[in-house]
């Protein structure tokens, strides 16, 4: 799966921005580069919070996991 990162100057001459299909994954970077990098890195974040916070959601139920692949 591919994401789209939405770029804007800011004021203070830091890049932000944020990921198109995950808003809440928002950054800041001194490049376009590094924004790039912080970017992926909220992503990840995110997606480990989110993990824990179902895995916890799941304690002592019986459940199937199955892995899916977005193509």
């Amino acid at each position: 799966m591919k994401f789209t990162a939405v770029i804007e100057k800011g004021e203070n001459g830091f890049f932000v921005g944020q990921i198109e299909e995950i808003p809440a994954a928002l950054a800041q970077g001194e490049t376009v580069e590094e924004l790039k990098i912080n970017l992926l890195d909220a992503l990840k974040l995110i997606l480990e919070a989110n993990k824990e916070l179902t895995e916890k959601e799941y304690v002592g139920k019986t459940i199937l996991k199955e892995e899916l692949e977005l193509i």
